[in-house]
């Protein structure tokens, strides 16, 4: 039973069921006034921070400061409480911290959608959990419903801070107050035009005082801002602080599920999947990695064989790994001996599937050094790398706690994260393509034109490198990236790359303070 929930007895002579009053229908609230209070100063501060054309250095600030708010309304025992999962903190300050490091669109995207998954999970544990008892779908069902629940939590901080009976008692003073106002303002307009005509200067002077152009639409615009900003804070404070009545995902280890597929059907899917593979991953290892693909395969071309069933090999990888899931949650294993011969077929299944992936990112790697680097194709090796990790930790939880593969795979994804931030894939492109130009002499420009500050420096290093033709189809690159960087940051706005590119496309590489 939830003990904030009120109930309403049931009169002796009757028998229907009490409508539960509307109370009941929002959650309780630990602190409503100063919760509310944190919420306010939040939304402010967000909407002076984030409201701008770019975001930088402000992005980190508001993280900061609502973990800062959470630890303070919190208190000790709420710290106590939490101390088990505020490992999600360091993942959290890197990755708001590179919105304020990168200017790349892509890198943006993601880490404030990494930030905002970690504050949701945050938010749920902060009171009680584990992280690491979560399931592998439970991560998307805890986000989701966090981000559902925050949406009571503004209601309930107004509905609980607010005195709605002081406010009735003094309904009277203020209604004659409005009306003393209204009153007012007629005589008021009257004495001020007599008296402006009266006398020069004190016309003069009271057209300066009331010269002023109160944009109402672009503080209506501020206000909306403010209050959903509020809103998103009160939702996150409210959640994390709130007591919990029942059990949640999270306080217990993941319960097993009722085995539904004999040992036998599912060792004889097992074996058949493993030929298979077995079978494909031999000719792409005689081809890719013995003969070293130095010649295209019979009736392909070098670009076509790198690029066909690249993304149809990512897919095999990606449901076999589902698969493997799917047969260690729901096959019976009723002895050691099964369950020694299922943890070696799957694990077998698992090494044949990094052969497949392998196999994959060769290709790719093929097609980059026939066609050169582009942002998706760096973003998919990372991708690619992921999810071999997340492969090997499948393995491994096969034979070792396999109750903790989805905080392993959580991390890796949020690691993967952190790699492309650390790796710079703009600058980590520029320099490979002009590694290429020099083995090949060849140079495909047109894309740098997608590329942000991230690359200033590597494009200003080529524009010293390369020969005459290139260096005239770099120069337009580079003209384009200094109009957009024209504009000074503003203090909230100011990103570290972003200073760097300034300074490179103003004075050259050589006087960056680092290589970005």
């Amino acid at each position: 039973m939830n003990p904030s929930v009120p109930i309403s007895p049931l009169p002796p002579s009757s028998t229907a069921p009490v409508a539960a009053p509307a109370r009941a229908l929002l959650p309780w609230v630990r602190a409503p006034r100063r919760t509310l209070a944190a919420s306010l100063a939040l939304g402010v501060m967000a909407e002076v921070l984030l409201e701008r054309a770019r975001w930088g250095l402000g992005f980190p600030l508001v993280v900061a400061a609502l973990v800062g708010a959470l630890a303070w309304l919190g208190g000790r025992e709420g710290w106590q409480r939490a101390r088990p999962n505020a490992w999600l903190l360091l993942p959290l300050g890197l990755i708001s911290a590179f919105v304020a490091v990168r200017d790349s669109a892509w890198l943006l995207m993601l880490n404030v959608l990494t930030s905002a998954v970690l504050l949701m999970l945050l938010s749920h544990f902060w009171a009680a959990g584990r992280v690491e008892r979560l399931g592998f779908k439970d991560y998307v069902a805890v986000f989701f419903g966090s981000a559902v629940q925050t949406l009571l939590y503004p209601p309930a901080l107004v509905r609980d801070s607010v005195d709605m009976r002081g406010m009735r008692t003094h309904s009277r003073l203020m209604g004659a107050l409005s009306r003393g106002l209204l009153l007012a303002l007629p005589v008021l307009f009257v004495f001020g035009v007599l008296l402006e005509s009266a006398d020069g200067v004190f016309s003069s002077t009271m057209r300066r005082l009331l010269s002023f152009d109160l944009d109402l639409g672009r503080l209506m615009v501020r206000g909306v801002g403010v209050a959903f900003s509020a809103c998103v804070a009160a939702g996150v404070l409210g959640h994390a602080l709130r007591r919990r009545a029942i059990k949640e995902r999270g306080d217990a280890e993941l319960a097993p599920a009722t085995p539904r597929l004999g040992f036998v059907e599912a060792l004889t899917l097992i074996f058949a999947v493993n030929a298979l593979f077995f079978v494909f991953a031999a000719f792409q290892v005689a081809y890719l990695f013995i003969n070293d693909a130095s010649s295209p395969a019979s009736g392909y071309s070098f670009a076509e064989y790198a690029r066909r069933g690249f993304f149809e090999l990512v897919v095999v990888s990606t449901l076999t790994l589902v698969l493997v899931l799917a047969l260690e949650r729901w096959t019976r294993r009723a002895t050691r001996a099964a369950q020694t011969v299922f943890r070696a077929s799957t694990s077998l299944m698992v090494v044949l599937t990094l052969v497949i992936l392998a196999s994959a990112m060769r290709r790719l790697s093929l097609y980059e050094d026939a066609f050169g680097y582009t942002l998706l194709r760096v973003h998919t090796h990372v991708f690619m790398v992921a999810l071999a990790a997340a492969l090997a930790w499948r393995a491994v939880t096969l034979w070792w706690k396999p109750e903790r593969f989805a905080v392993g795979a959580f991390a890796t994804a949020v690691g993967a994260v952190l790699a492309l931030n650390f790796l710079n894939p703009e600058a980590f492109i520029v320099r490979q393509n002009l590694d290429r130009y020099v083995r090949t002499g060849s140079l495909d420009t047109e894309m740098f034109y997608d590329l942000s500050a991230d690359a200033a420096f590597g494009l200003s290093v080529a524009d010293g490198t390369v020969e005459e033709e290139y260096r005239g189809r770099l120069a337009p690159v580079l003209k384009d990236l200094r109009e957009r960087l024209k504009q000074q940051d503003s203090v909230p706005e100011w990103n570290v790359s972003r200073f760097i590119a300034r300074r490179v496309l103003r004075t050259g590489a050589s006087s960056a303070p680092v290589n970005p």
